[in-house]
């Protein structure tokens, strides 16, 4: 599981995430208290609110960051961002209107719209090798669990000494750190990208090559069961508790521990099972997995029996999640991978969106039985939709036909550029008028400028 910290580069981008996500950590609880401190009980409307903004900012401009972000460097872009963060985080010191709390939320996730994908589409080219990649898939799953658990307890014990604004200053600091291991680390240069158009179809493409790759279009679909069994958990875990159990707040702490428990377990177990099974395979069990615990909630079991339940939620959730890096770095050209996880940050964000809101709308107005009841059938065909969707038989090279063509783009010469120089075209990544001759032939198929759809003979598979 450690190997990849081995890689030194990788390392200090690890180690820049785990700061990072412990500072945001810390700015989620200082968000809860200044929005009490501001609206008093109406604070809860307040952070619906925030959170609403976070998904509309992640899910509109992701797409355009993916698809702008090759024409800036990495790191550069990167530490950019970083040092936004920490100067919006700094100006949630003075806030003193709520209006002012949601603009600065939509600042800041902005930045984080645009940090993630490129930040996460940079680890597959330091980390060549599949399985070590895997390994550190599995890292960043566990760094996610452990920041849920983490934060909160360390944000409890400063808050006995400071006032909750010294969190949001934590979380500048933090950024600031962030900003200075990036810096300090040379990033592999990003491949020159031989998309040639406007800016609306660079800020779409990764969008459009996402829904035309079918095992892309099976991972939305599991996107969507993931969305409604997180939101259940998220959203309704103090509901379960306080209303349903009648206990306190130490069991809803517990039980949302527990679901972490179940997500870091699988994170640590994914790398070796994933040796031996395919990551349809695994995805489609965490689905299906999910699917079964919503249904016995059904039931409202007592604690114990819940505990289990949130437990299996957990591990389903992260089995779900944590092949997914694999699956775009498998379906995407390295030129083009940060328009891919772009695409999928704002995808499944999008699904949230919608689980979020109907989650706490489903408990509120028909009870949590109902709410279980739908959102374990949102899983159960959502799951059902991968499966048909996503071909059993996947493999990356497939037979393909290109049409003669002509046009004009930045390229190099690769596998379908190969002529001789006049002299004239400078040194590369050059563009000028080239031709294409009509061609059939085999290799590791991904949806790009030369393979603007998928072949026919393998949606039949």
């Amino acid at each position: 599981m450690l190997q990849p910290l081995t890689n030194p580069i990788y390392a200090r981008l690890f180690s820049a995430q785990v700061i990072a996500l412990v500072g945001t950590g810390l700015t989620t609880v200082a968000l809860a208290l200044q929005a009490y401190a501001l609206a008093g009980e109406s604070a809860g409307q307040v952070l619906g609110t925030a959170l609403a903004i976070k998904m509309v900012a992640y899910v509109i401009l992701a797409p355009i960051a993916g698809g702008l972000a090759p024409a800036v460097p990495r790191r550069a872009f990167l530490i950019a961002l970083d040092l936004a963060r920490a100067a919006i985080v700094v100006c949630l010191l003075f806030v003193t209107e709520v209006w002012q709390i949601y603009l600065l939320i939509f600042l800041l996730q902005a930045c984080s719209a645009g940090f993630t994908p490129v930040f996460q589409a940079t680890i597959p080219d330091i980390l060549k090798e599949e399985k070590e990649y895997t390994k550190a898939l599995s890292l960043s799953r566990l760094a996610y669990d452990l920041e849920s658990v983490v934060s909160p307890v360390i944000a409890a014990i400063a808050l006995a000494f400071v006032s909750f604004n010294a969190l949001f200053a934590a979380n500048s600091v933090a950024f600031l750190i962030s900003a200075i291991l990036v810096f300090s680390t040379t990033l592999p240069v990003s491949a020159a990208s031989i998309r040639h158009r406007g800016a609306f179809s660079q800020i779409t493409f990764g969008l459009r090559a996402y829904l035309r790759t079918p095992r892309l279009r099976g991972l939305l679909a599991m996107s969507m069961a993931v969305a409604a069994a997180g939101a259940m958990v998220i959203v309704n875990t103090v509901v379960v508790v306080r209303t349903t159990l009648g206990l306190g707040e130490p069991e809803t702490a517990l039980l949302l521990a527990v679901f972490g428990g179940g997500s870091m377990a699988a994170a640590l177990i994914m790398p070796r099972v994933l040796e031996h099974l395919d990551d349809r395979t695994v995805m489609l069990a965490g689905g299906w997995t999910m699917m079964a615990a919503l249904f016995c909630g059904t039931t409202l079991p007592g604690f114990e029996a819940m505990a289990i339940l949130w437990f299996l939620i957990g591990f389903g959730y992260s089995a779900t999640l944590l092949p997914a890096g694999r699956l775009l770095r498998r379906s995407s050209s390295e030129s083009d991978r940060t328009a891919f996880f772009a695409a999928q940050f704002a995808f499944s964000h999008g699904c949230f969106l919608v689980t979020y809101p109907l989650a706490g709308w489903l408990g509120v107005s028909y009870g949590l039985v109902a709410a279980f009841a739908v959102l374990g059938a949102i899983v159960l065909l959502s799951t059902l939709t991968a499966y048909v969707i996503w071909p059993m038989r996947d493999p990356a090279a497939l037979d393909h036909v290109h049409s003669g063509f002509d046009h004009a783009h930045l390229h190099i010469h690769d596998e379908h550029h190969q002529h001789e120089h006049e002299g004239w075209e400078g040194p590369e990544p050059h563009a000028h008028p080239h031709s294409h001759r009509p061609l059939r032939h085999r290799h590791a198929f991904v949806i790009d400028e030369h393979h603007p759809d998928w072949p026919s003979q393998a949606r039949t598979l």
